[in-house]
């Protein structure tokens, strides 16, 4: 049984959280919550409370043994991009984007 949990709105760049989800694409849960724990990047905090709750959802709701599931497939896509602005040289200005993610985790038994 499919079990999804989603994260929307989260402040990462969807391209450096897509680096950090291919590590886990496909690995038992109890692996890739292990491998995320110790992950020394700021995607992977976000990744690893949507993963917990996506555990939690099957657990919870479904009552899935949760020592059988594993990741079927994560999806970061972009969300949208909050605009500011960094003032330069000469009066003039540059935009920044900063960057949000959705992030939806869907995890299944084996």
């Amino acid at each position: 049984m499919e079990v999804k949990a989603h994260a929307r709105f989260v402040r990462v760049s969807p391209q450096k959280t897509r680096l950090v989800a291919d590590n886990i694409r496909s690995q038992p849960v109890e692996a890739a919550l292990n491998t995320l724990k110790f992950t020394p990047k700021k995607p992977a905090k976000a990744l690893y409370k949507v993963l917990y709750s996506a555990v939690s959802n099957a657990e919870n709701q479904f009552s899935v043994d949760v020592d059988n599931l594993y990741v079927k497939r994560i999806l970061v896509n972009e969300g949208p991009s909050w605009k500011r602005i960094r003032p330069r040289a000469m009066g003039r200005a540059t935009r920044i984007l900063k960057r949000t993610s959705h992030i939806t985790v869907i995890v299944d038994e084996l």
